[in-house]
């Protein structure tokens, strides 16, 4: 792909999302297989400011992995860090300490050339509006249940947990997104029943027609996961810090109305506007206590999302809100 095809995003990603200022230091943070889309962001960052740098260093072994010393310092020093890598960033300790000492973060975890441009190619500022939309029916609410036609119908208790936007809007210090954007989650404090995802999940990419991976959730752990690939990856992790690795993470809500189809990119695929998604594994850096070294999210197509008993109106693509 001609790298200039990526100007486009770049800018967006930049200046809409994290309105960087001519006075601002900025840290694009990635890897050999990212650096197409690294530079990209870093060529519009240095047309902004003089105090850009983009820093590249070997993908991690496992998303959640802790980059080296220095390129968590470099994080941690700037005023706006852009995180396009192979491995996510968004649930490590570099990202967390980033966003406590004031720097405005957005990871762009596992990110490709198509998946910049086509989730890059939206008015962030009405996915925001989308996110705040959603925000307002389940703010507040102690219990969420979601159901399937494929047999979903699990029950998460939120406690004192507050819902989190992911609007692609990052303009506060402290702030942090995913990009591409648009989505509102929580991490539950206990859930109970069956999830069956139908969307995108790793580490198989976008299912098949037809094929499902189910999962049993009993006091808010995962006791039965139906995939063989699945539960090695989750067997793997619980080998290094037990049952957390089994830990129901979070529920979140697509918000983004540009994203049409799913196309196999756990990334983009979660923001799809009107379905859920619920992650296992680490969920300290999104309001919970677990600290696991996996976060997979498995994406359902269809939902019907109740808070405290009430429908919310999901968004749609085919009609708007």
């Amino acid at each position: 792909m001609n790298d200039s095809s990526l100007r486009a995003p770049a800018e967006t990603a930049v200046r809409q999302c994290m309105d960087l200022g001519s006075e601002e230091s900025c840290a694009v943070i990635t890897d050999e297989k990212r650096q197409a889309i690294g530079e990209a962001l870093y060529g519009v960052a240095s047309e902004i400011t003089d105090d850009a740098a983009i820093v590249r260093y070997p993908p991690g072994d496992q998303h959640g992995a802790e980059p080296p010393e220095p390129v968590a310092a470099a994080m941690a020093g700037a005023d706006v860090v852009l995180a396009p890598t192979t491995k996510s960033l968004s649930h490590t300790q570099a990202r967390t300490d980033a966003n406590d000492a004031g720097a405005r973060v957005a990871t762009l975890p596992g990110i490709t050339d198509g998946v910049f441009l086509m989730g890059l190619d939206a008015d962030y500022e009405s996915i925001a509006a989308e996110s705040e939309r959603l925000l307002d029916q389940v703010a507040g609410c102690e219990q969420v249940r979601v159901t399937t036609e494929l047999g979903t119908d699990i029950t998460f208790e939120l406690g004192d947990r507050e819902w989190e936007l992911d609007t692609g809007i990052v303009h506060e210090p402290g702030q942090m997104s995913n990009l591409p954007a648009g989505e509102i989650f929580v991490s539950p404090t206990d859930a109970n029943g069956r999830f069956v995802v139908d969307g995108t999940m790793m580490p198989h990419g976008k299912l098949d027609d037809g094929q499902t991976l189910e999962f049993e959730v009993e006091d808010g752990y995962v006791t039965d996961i139906s995939d063989d690939a699945v539960r090695a990856d989750v067997e793997a992790a619980a080998e290094e810090v037990g049952d957390d690795a089994y830990n129901l993470a979070e529920l979140g809500i697509g918000s983004n109305l540009a994203v049409e189809d799913l196309v196999g990119s756990v990334l983009l695929d979660e923001k799809a506007a009107g379905t859920v998604h619920i992650a296992i594994g680490d969920d300290h850096g999104i309001g919970g206590d677990t600290t696991a070294p996996i976060h997979l999210d498995g994406i359902l197509t269809g939902p019907t999302v109740y808070a405290d008993g009430e429908v919310v109106d999901l968004p749609s693509v085919e009609g708007g809100t």
